[in-house]
């Protein structure tokens, strides 16, 4: 007999809410929760393949340990054995920072990754961080960083109310949203179209969401920058600079007139390749928008000057009055978040607090670059230590990091690694332990980032909708028993992880006077904590602490885990509020707009004034049936639309003699590949276009339906050595290629593999 449960949706970063379908331990469909109070009902074709996802009959139910080369099954018990087996001795005899730890995209997506992974860095102590961050959105938390002294503060557009967007390097009808999390980002475009308001993009290709915009400008890639001060530079010259409210938070607004004062339109509009009048028109536009937001995402942060795009995007925000106001771009609270403090100065952001020991890459929010992670594995240098075992924790850097092959080399040379993934993938094929999360639907979830970033406050939770089958462990306790091997407590109860960060957040909270807890006794408020286990103690410790939180009775209406269990369809805390100055970390304690690590890098963009590439460039696409490499596995989210072909405009394809649905030869500075080629008009002259997340073709993986049809990694036509300097992302988008049509014969044999 069937039943149905309610699941947040970890599949992408919009949340959206489903009410699955269930038969036995079985989900058998899956479809929008009409009552959610975010989602309302809606739901993405990945959505509505949930069940399929949680069933994929390659996912791994039991642990896998190498014996005599070979991964092989393996006891829970064993496993973990042989976890602390390998990690102590290499952190005994050469320090923490030799182990490295290495987070995926996946990781941010569930309840145990908000949770443990912390835990996990404060008991190594290790500096050898590398996240899916810095091949994805390090420049917008660089950015907010110096701007507002706290990384993780990034404001987003107000969708709802705005009467103006703009949109940079972002496709939310494919990607549905990115640092912006908002179920159905089309619908509400839509919205705001019908509602009278203006939707600019700017993208060098025709995107779906390009295709709904009253204006799209194919912008060469890379010169999103350019562009950006060329608008402030007009906002100043025209005298349209309106800082309305936010003028008493603001510090720098002379000097940065001072410094864009070079980036006229007409001198960037040859580098951007968009005419200097239509510069003009948008700046013109932005200021004189009853309400506007501007909002760029992965295509304007993947470039070599991501961190000077993303600072300019808050710039045009802040110069027009934007910043914090309704209709513009503002800040969530979530109801995990710190509570709000009283406003002040705080201790700001810093960069470079350590380097990479081979190429001296400077951290961002205490990670290294992910593009550094071969290097550091591979090369001795009489300066420090190498990393030489690694943690893996839902990633695969084989497939999301440039010159996968060297990665792929270098992993294999690791004297122990661990991956923690439900898959054997190009990454986890070399772990000498593999341990299995279970199926999301065995899960349950809580989003811990997204929230901080949702368009709306609100709050929700979902236990696990199917019993966690028996030879499964649950993906918390599997995190926290890896905080106990690695750090020399292997054996010990992992419950005694959630209990020593219960107790130690509550020591810190009843001495902090602002705390509504202050004076009082941690074990007494400990004692009140509900929840069926140590995860849900601590989110309730995390719920009652928060900015609407109960404060342990201090506030007998606020939000607590037991309250909000009684809402299963969430809470809603209504929309975004004007916050500032209260969650400025600067020094000043001010908005800081030209802060010295940006003024020290725009010299760099300047000279971009006199640079233009020759040939073809490159950029990404993600197809809204995939999130980078999860789910090339699941055939009803393959085929169609979501192919691996290299996009070509129809001039450059007749140029260089390229057929539709021939082979291709993309050659780049780390290596080369081949795909089929597909002419379109999608892409401007000048630009191909290849989908990340693909290249399933290497031995040892246990990934059927993917393996069956591949694809190549673009990845792999980068070395690695191409970085936005402050922020340490790799640049991926914009980067030189040849393309070459493959003679037939190669092509036969190509089609073949493909």
């Amino acid at each position: 007999m069937s039943r149905t449960a309610l699941r947040i949706c970890p599949l992408c970063e919009a949340t959206c809410g489903l009410t699955l379908t269930i038969e036995g331990s079985r989900v058998t469909g899956a479809r929008g929760d009409r009552d959610d109070v975010f989602s309302k009902g809606f739901i993405c074709p990945k959505g509505a393949s949930f069940g399929a996802v949680d069933a994929d009959p390659d996912r791994l139910r039991r642990p896998l340990v190498r014996r005599d080369g070979e991964l092989r099954e393996a006891t829970w018990q064993e496993a973990f054995d042989a976890v602390a087996a390998g990690l102590r001795p290499v952190i005994e005899r050469h320090g923490p920072h030799a182990v490295g730890i290495v987070l995926g995209n996946p990781n941010v997506h569930t309840m145990a990754g908000g949770l443990y992974p912390p835990v996990l860095l404060g008991a190594l102590g290790t500096r050898s961080l590398f996240t899916a961050s810095t091949v994805d959105q390090m420049p917008k938390h660089v950015s907010s960083g110096l701007l507002y002294g706290d990384a993780n503060l990034i404001p987003v557009p107000d969708l709802d109310r705005t009467d103006h967007l703009l949109l940079l390097g972002a496709n939310p009808l494919e990607s549905n949203g990115s640092l912006c999390t908002a179920p159905d980002f089309p619908g509400r475009l839509k919205a705001l179209k019908a509602r009278g308001g203006t939707l600019t993009v700017i993208d060098p290709r025709r995107t779906r969401t390009a295709r709904l915009a009253d204006r799209h400008l194919a912008i060469r890639p890379g010169t999103d920058a350019l562009l950006l001060a060329a608008m402030a530079h007009v906002l100043f010259e025209e005298d349209l600079v309106s800082l309305g409210d936010l003028a008493p938070h603001v510090q720098g607004v002379d000097e940065l007139r001072d410094a864009v004062k070079d980036f006229t339109p007409e001198a960037v509009a040859a580098a951007c390749d968009v005419d200097a009048g239509v510069i003009r028109t948008l700046a013109r536009e932005l200021a004189a928008a009853e309400s506007a937001a501007v909002y760029g995402r992965i295509g304007s942060c993947t470039v070599p000057f991501g961190t000077l795009g993303s600072w300019l995007v808050d710039v045009l925000n802040i110069l027009t009055g934007n910043l914090d106001r309704p209709g513009g771009a503002l800040f969530p609270l979530a109801a995990t978040d710190r509570a709000p403090r009283p406003a002040g100065p705080g201790r700001g952001f810093q960069l470079g607090r350590w380097h990479s020991r081979v190429s001296k890459y400077p951290e961002a929010k205490g990670e290294l670059p992910l593009s550094a992670l071969a290097e550091e594995i591979d090369t001795a240098t009489g300066h420090g230590e190498p990393v030489r075992a690694l943690i893996a924790i839902a990633a695969n850097p084989v497939l999301s990091a440039p010159d996968g092959d060297r990665l792929d080399k270098a992993l294999a040379s690791l004297d122990f690694m661990v991956s923690v993934d439900p898959y054997l993938n190009e990454t986890s094929r070399h772990a000498d332990v593999v341990l299995p999360p279970p199926p999301p639907a065995q899960s349950p979830h809580h989003d811990f980032a997204f929230n901080t970033l949702a368009v709306r406050n609100q709050v929700r939770y979902t236990r696990p909708a199917v019993p966690l089958e028996p030879d499964r462990m649950a993906e918390t306790e599997i995190l926290a028993r890896l905080v106990l091997a690695a750090s020399g407590m292997h054996g010990a109860d992992p419950s005694a992880v959630d209990a020593l960060v219960i107790d130690q957040t509550l020591a810190k909270a009843v001495r902090d006077p602002h705390s509504p807890v202050h004076g009082r006794e941690p074990k007494e408020l400990a004692a009140q904590l509900t929840g069926d286990n140590g995860p849900e103690r601590r989110l309730d410790l995390m719920l009652r602490l928060g900015p609407y939180g109960d404060g342990f009775g201090v506030r007998p209406d606020g939000l607590t885990l037991q309250k909000l269990l009684a809402h299963p369809h969430g809470i809603d805390l209504g929309p975004l509020r004007s916050r500032l100055p209260q969650p400025l970390k600067t020094v000043s304690g001010k908005v800081e707009l030209l802060p010295a690590p940006i003024a020290g890098d725009l010299p760099r963009l300047r000279a971009a004034l006199r640079e233009r590439a020759d040939g073809l460039v490159l950029v990404g696409r993600r197809h809204l049936r995939s999130n980078n490499s999860w789910m090339h596995n699941i055939p009803a989210l393959t085929g169609g639309s979501n192919r691996c072909t290299l996009h070509i405009h129809p001039e450059d394809a007749e140029r260089l003699g390229v057929r539709d649905g021939a082979a291709v030869r993309v050659k780049g500075a780390g290596g080369e590949i081949t795909a089929p080629a597909e002419v379109t008009d999608a892409v401007r002259p000048g630009v191909v276009s290849l989908p990340h997340g693909w290249g399933h073709d290497r031995p040892g993986t246990r990934l059927g339906h993917a393996a069956a049809d591949p694809g190549a990694n673009v990845n792999q036509l980068l070395d690695g050595s191409l970085l936005d300097p402050l922020s340490g992302n790799a640049v991926l988008n914009g980067v030189p290629v040849e393309v070459s049509a493959v003679t037939e014969k190669l092509s036969r044999l190509t089609s073949a593999k493909l």
